[in-house]
């Protein structure tokens, strides 16, 4: 039988980024779980060497449910542009540098596309993708994977969210995902969509 998560079941939330951290305490609030991130632990970042956004939640999920013995739940995700063969992708964070600045990456986008000889002013495709991985101390792990499709534009619009929110228009929307409120952009995110097969599989 498969388990389930019940209320006032402690979890944590495999990220050190304060941004994410945030977005996926909101989604779980309404379940009664008690989230405490990795950072809170103090626990390691373990390094991202996977090929797929799975396999990238994966290691922090596992790392982070064998450290401190409660289910963990982590979540890899990124900008896929169509016109740049779906980078960055697992390597959206890194656009930014060291210091994981979004406003840098977010110019690297223009520049990258530029060069291609593609105006944002064209509203170049994308999507996001989300892979949130569960993970329990004894080894067992489980996947839950959601898209969102639109378009860019730059120069970047709205201060909510975080990442290339400030850039990115889904389909069907007028406002950036920096310009969404929260629980307008959570309807429907990348992470809102994998999160509802989370939620169906696991409570």
């Amino acid at each position: 039988m498969m388990r389930r998560l019940t209320k006032g079941m402690t979890l944590v939330v495999a990220s050190h980024n304060q941004g994410k951290v945030r977005e996926i305490d909101d989604l779980i609030r309404p379940y009664g779980l008690n989230a405490i991130s990795a950072a809170t632990l103090n626990l390691a970042e373990p390094d991202e060497t996977g090929t797929m956004f799975a396999s990238n939640a994966l290691l922090k999920s596992r790392a982070a449910a064998k450290a401190s013995g409660h289910p963990a739940l982590a979540d890899d995700s990124g900008l896929c542009i169509d016109a740049l063969d779906g980078a960055p992708g697992i390597f959206s964070a890194r656009w930014g540098g060291r210091n994981k600045d979004f406003s840098a990456a977010m110019a690297r986008v223009a520049r990258e596309l530029d060069q291609r000889g593609i105006d944002m002013k064209t509203r170049p495709r994308a999507h996001f993708v989300s892979a949130l991985t569960l993970s329990f101390p004894d080894g067992e792990d489980r996947v839950f994977e959601g898209r969102v499709f639109g378009q860019l534009v730059y120069p970047p619009r709205g201060t909510n969210g975080f990442g290339y929110d400030p850039i990115f228009v889904a389909d069907g929307q007028t406002l950036t995902f920096g310009e969404m409120a929260a629980h307008d952009k959570h309807a429907i995110s990348h992470r809102a969509n994998a999160f509802k097969k989370f939620v169906a599989t696991c409570f």
